[in-house]
């Protein structure tokens, strides 16, 4: 009987991509590809295998039929013993073939399913180092958010700053100006007053 394997193209790692981008796997298509040449090989090998015999077996048919009828009369005379060993002898070749048809098979089984399997551990490699990706970009756009939050409060705590600096230089220009005002006030209230007295003098 035979038996054949379907291949299972995976495309889910295609699906896994980057929202801004498009990313994905960069050697997924090339693993896809050996790996899907790799097991459609193996099948076709099995497939010539399992036919070889049973085609060779309807090869050898006709000609057994065909003779079987002719050959009833010589079995009568020539007796079980000279036929026994052709016919232990196809039984066994049979069994053979059967038995590395079975072999082959199991190996065919054996290889497809570590194919499988290793699609599998990439794929979940695959989405794992996605999900770590995009948790890392969540990551730093939250950290982004939080400098520049600090950022803005900084700015705004230095312009605070500088507007009640700039507050007190001209307070203190405003005293600077007003004790300058009153010495010349008072400097010119002297001289008005020796004037004076010199000029009575002299009257």
């Amino acid at each position: 009987v035979n038996k054949s394997f379907p291949i299972h193209p995976f495309h889910q790692g295609k699906e896994t991509s980057d929202p801004e981008n498009g990313r994905q796997c960069p050697f997924f298509d090339e693993l896809h590809a050996v790996f899907t040449e790799r097991a459609r090989t193996m099948q076709q090998q099995l497939l010539e295998s399992e036919s070889g015999p049973s085609v060779k077996k309807k090869l050898k048919r006709p000609s057994g039929d065909l003779s079987s009828e002719d050959s009833d009369d010589e079995e009568d005379g020539s007796g079980d013993s000279g036929d026994e060993k052709p016919i232990r002898s196809r039984k066994r070749k049979i069994a053979d073939k059967r038995q590395q048809s079975q072999r082959m098979a199991e190996k065919s089984r054996t290889s497809i399913s570590s194919i499988h399997e290793l699609l599998q551990d990439f794929l979940v490699q695959q989405q794992r180092m996605d999900i770590q990706w995009h948790e890392m970009m969540e990551r730093r756009s939250q950290e982004r958010i939080v400098f520049e939050q600090e950022w803005r409060q900084s700015m705004q705590k230095l312009e605070q700053e500088r507007l009640m600096l700039e507050h007190t230089w001209m307070e203190r220009e405003e005293q600077r100006r007003m004790r300058e005002e009153a010495r010349a006030e008072k400097r010119d209230a002297l001289l008005t007053t020796l004037l004076n007295k010199v000029l009575q003098e002299d009257l």
